[in-house]
């Protein structure tokens, strides 16, 4: 599940132009002078590579980032910065293939993308790579300011994904930021010699406190951009949408942000805590030390410090993980970063509540199960079989609705197909209704969002999948894999409610379909689909599948407080 995100967008890079850009004026920052370049829309610049911290780089590895560099010469801000350090994708994994096969184009269009995308280079990979990238409005003046946090699972993903570099958000006004942040091994690992070694006595969770650093930096610095530092909407898709629930959970991110979008992600359903052992919880993860020790074990070190630790090339530590180690490189419990994990901060009302929008796709499963091939993420495996060997399995996660669950997910029937429907909803439907019901029960609205727009195409195989709505948020569809006048239509409406979202917390304005709170299930249904609304209002979306697969999480979260942390 991972790895997938990291080749969604690598048709769209074959669409970059090649042309030299035209350059700004001279901007003046609270770092120093900037140029950026002028767009393919003469009314938007964009500012790229703009470093947000110090490189994390021989004692600031596993380190919380360090203040931003400034500079007296005009900074050039045409090219983007580095991604950061990330497993390489495999040439060989199929998902791309998935992706371009299940899109249902004629065969020589088929041919033809795969060609373009296999000749395609990898952007230069780095652990020098905490930078952001500013896209807004020529003469824009105290403008919303929309901050995306990429997905990939904390473990792959840029900021300059050409997905996210689309001008759609930025000719209605806004500000848009794009950020890197720490991934994997280097941003998410805790050693006990690293926490040894830490003022606060912890570690782990460098990623998100980049993305903390990179808020701090929008509140010292966007309003040279035209941006109002406050009214900020952080926003982002999977793992970025995470990020948003981890964000809204660290009281290090309180006041930094006044809005949150969270696409077809929540992290209430990650529950690692600092030390101890692997947690006792079945579905449960790593402890970020046990998963620390297993990691110098790997790397030959024996007992190491924190130096030495850090004397490891990147290169070596990448490409010798221990198996599964990625379930680990998530949020931990650390006392300092996160209190609590953020289900438990959201159950608890302990959160920086804003008013969020969120919302997930139908067919979330459908480019995962084929890796995967677990329904439930609460149970370490789950095989085919008969409905009361199933149900036998299925009753420690769910001892009370394992039966009902066959009755609307008949695995026993069809494990694949109803496996994939599980999984997309268990995985997200389930923990962004969470997350909205939370944030309403701490004072603040909520709206949500179904999403089931599939490819244009008789013959598409992936129905509305993970990640299909990005294209609509920032305008970057790829003519090649189909896009429709209701397509385009769509893409109109979505980002008319992101934007009038950003600028003052909810998503309705003129010329929009009204979209109510969530409160009492209501759920705007986006679909391009011939013969549906492009968006209307829809009662308890699947609401009796998520009822039953909230008994997961419910009991996860009541073992996880009864843990000792």
């Amino acid at each position: 599940m991972n790895r997938a995100l990291a080749l969604a967008g690598a048709l769209l890079l074959a669409s970059c132009g090649a042309s030299a850009p035209t350059l700004t004026e001279v901007l003046a920052t609270p770092q120093g002078p900037v140029q950026g370049i002028v767009t393919d829309d003469p009314d938007i610049v964009s500012y790229q590579g703009i470093p947000f911290a110090a490189p994390p780089v021989g004692d600031l590895r596993w380190a919380p980032p360090a203040p931003a560099p400034r500079w007296s010469e005009t900074r050039n801000a045409s090219e983007f910065g580095s991604r950061c350090m990330q497993p390489r994708a495999n040439p060989d994994d199929d998902f791309f293939d998935r992706l371009i096969d299940g899109h249902g184009l004629s065969a020589a269009k088929t041919f033809a993308i795969k060609r373009i995308a296999g000749a395609l280079g990898s952007d230069p990979m780095s652990e020098d790579c905490l930078y952001l990238n500013v896209r807004a409005p020529k003469a824009a003046k105290d403008a919303p300011v929309m901050v995306w946090i990429h997905g990939g699972g904390h473990q792959f993903g840029e900021a300059n994904f050409p997905y996210y570099q689309g001008n759609g958000l930025a000719e209605r006004g806004v500000v848009l930021v794009t950020l890197n942040y720490r991934l994997g091994v280097f941003g998410y690992m805790a050693h006990p010699a690293l926490s040894e070694d830490d003022p606060r006595g912890v570690s782990g969770n460098y990623g998100s406190l980049d993305q903390v650093a990179a808020l701090e930096w929008v509140r010292d610095n966007i309003e040279a951009y035209g941006g109002d530092p406050n009214n900020v909407t952080i926003f982002g898709e999977s793992a970025g949408a995470w990020s948003v629930t981890e964000m809204m959970s660290t009281p290090l991110a309180s006041g930094l942000f006044h809005q949150a979008i969270a696409q077809s992600g929540a992290s209430s359903y990650h529950m690692s805590q600092l030390d101890g052992p692997d947690m006792p919880i079945p579905g449960g993860w790593p402890s970020g030390h046990s998963m620390g020790l297993r990691v110098a074990d790997a790397l030959g070190l024996d007992d190491p410090t924190a130096a030495e630790l850090r004397a490891v090339p990147a290169e070596e530590i990448r490409e010798k993980l221990p198996p599964k180690a990625e379930e680990a490189f998530h949020h931990i419990r650390d006392g300092v970063v996160f209190p609590q994990n953020v289900g438990l901060a959201f159950a608890t009302g302990q959160i920086n509540a804003v008013p969020l929008l969120t919302g997930y796709n139908s067919d979330e499963g459908t480019l995962f199960f084929d890796d995967d091939g677990q329904p439930s993420v609460w149970l370490e495996t789950l095989e085919p079989g008969t409905r009361a060997e199933l149900e036998t399995k299925l009753r420690a996660p769910f001892p009370q609705h394992a039966d009902a669950l066959l009755d609307v997910y008949p695995l026993h029937e069809d494990f694949r197909t109803h496996g994939i429907q599980w999984m997309g909803d268990e995985i997200f439907g389930t923990n962004i209704r969470f997350a909205a019901r939370a944030v309403e029960e701490a004072g603040q609205p909520s709206w949500t969002y179904f999403f089931s727009r599939v490819p244009p195409s008789d013959t598409q195989t992936l129905g509305a999948f993970h990640a299909a709505e990005i294209p609509f948020v920032f305008d970057t569809h790829e003519d090649l894999l189909g896009v429709s006048d209701e397509d385009e239509q769509l893409t109109d409406i979505m980002i008319g409610y992101w934007a009038n979202f950003a600028k003052d917390g909810n998503p309705n304005g003129a010329g929009l379909p009204d979209w109510p709170e969530h409160a009492g299930e209501n759920w705007m249904h986006f679909s391009a689909n011939s013969g549906r609304p492009l968006a209307e209002v829809e009662q308890g979306v699947r609401r009796e599948k998520l009822d039953l697969l909230s008994e997961g999480l419910q009991l996860k979260l009541e073992q996880l407080a009864d843990a000792k942390p």
